[in-house]
């Protein structure tokens, strides 16, 4: 995963889920998006199934990730 540092979808605090990154506000890590993406479920379901999470901030992810791997390729 890459840093999320600098990122206001996710945060991480050591008190919360581990320690593992979340998305701001919740309880739901953000590996849980991706696990669910994996699984053939769609951003629509993720949200549907975790409203806490806003569409911006897997927006946000998605994006992020994305900008990662392009700069890694």
């Amino acid at each position: 995963m890459t840093n999320w540092t600098q990122r206001k979808a996710a945060e991480r605090n050591p008190r919360k889920i581990s320690g593992d990154w979340a998305f701001t506000g919740t309880r739901v890590p953000v590996y849980a998006l991706f696990e669910n993406l994996k699984s053939g479920a769609t951003v629509k379901d993720f949200l549907e199934w975790y409203p806490e999470v806003k569409g911006w901030q897997a927006a946000a992810v998605l994006k992020h990730e994305a900008e990662y791997l392009k700069s890694t390729a």
